[in-house]
């Protein structure tokens, strides 16, 4: 059965933007499309100034369905005045053509490489969707899942100081610096277990690392973060409260670097870096290896 991908499309497109000369940009994948993603907004950032209206559309993994998703490709066309910019992680070369003859601009991912490397390996491409996860293997699926089971059930100094053993990094800092979502991303795409626990007041009274956190110094590493963004972060989430001010924002940025610097702690200031370069920079640190 072929998909719609009418509403597919009205729910995909989660950033419009209205500025004269606005591109349409999409990520079409015969997979989640997360690899297209990723790919293109690094190329996209490279150009400041420029505005995106930015769309993925996944598991366009047939000629039908990608001429269904054509059609939305080509109303972009016509409401921009513009031809749409295309970022392609597609295995099907029949469903790659079909793009490639819309007149976008294709940045074709898999076209681009393929046959390269064919002629290097010597070898043929299978052309079949989802041979990545064959690579990673059980194993590694297995692992990925019980390291986000730990870091899910060690979030924000929940869980057993015992299950702190466990940890292959045990992140520390103020609340909303950044812990919780940088754990997550090492536990889902390194297979990391990762614990973290928040900097607060009372650990900065008694100027001390909280629990029994001393005895993994080895496996600590901090984030820390501006008064100012921290205050706009907390400002959502509990407006006009003391916890949110900037005034505590700065005294507890304050504290916890005087804290972390005490404890030979290293450091990493996650005000303007994507999780994604956080948890590299991490690795890279403690010397754990990509898996």
């Amino acid at each position: 059965m072929v998909i719609s991908y009418l509403a597919l499309y009205r729910r995909a497109s989660y950033r419009t933007m209205n500025e004269p000369g606005t591109r349409s940009v999409f990520f079409i994948s015969d997979g989640t499309g997360i690899t297209a993603e990723t790919l293109g907004l690094s190329l996209l950032a490279q150009f400041e100034g420029a505005h995106f209206r930015r769309t993925r559309l996944p598991y366009i993994d047939t000629p039908a369905k990608a001429r269904e998703a054509l059609t939305h490709i080509t109303g972009a066309n016509s409401a921009d005045s513009t031809r749409p910019i295309l970022v392609m992680t597609l295995v099907n070369p029949e469903v790659r053509a079909i793009f490639h003859a819309s007149g976008a601009l294709c940045l074709d991912l898999f076209g681009t490489f393929i046959q390269s490397l064919a002629d290097e390996l010597g070898l043929a491409p299978s052309q079949e969707v989802g041979r990545v996860r064959s690579m990673n293997g059980s194993d590694n699926y297995r692992q990925r899942m019980e390291a986000i089971n730990y870091t899910l059930s060690h979030d924000d100094g929940v869980g057993s100081e015992a299950g702190l053993k466990e940890a292959e990094i045990i992140l520390v800092g103020v609340s909303r610096s950044g812990k919780t979502p940088t754990s997550l991303y090492l536990a889902m795409q390194f297979g990391l277990k990762a614990a973290n626990y928040p900097l607060i007041p009372e650990d900065f009274d008694r100027m001390k690392l909280p629990g029994s956190l001393p005895r993994y110094r080895n496996k600590l590493f901090g984030l820390t973060i501006t008064p100012e963004r921290l205050h706009r972060i907390r400002s959502e989430r509990r407006p006009g409260s003391h916890y949110a001010s900037l005034a505590n924002c700065r005294e507890e940025v304050r504290l916890a670097e005087v804290l972390m610097r005490q404890e030979g702690i290293s450091w990493l200031d996650s005000t303007s870096r994507s999780i994604e370069e956080i948890s590299a920079t991490i690795l890279q640190q403690i010397g754990i290896s990509d898996r």
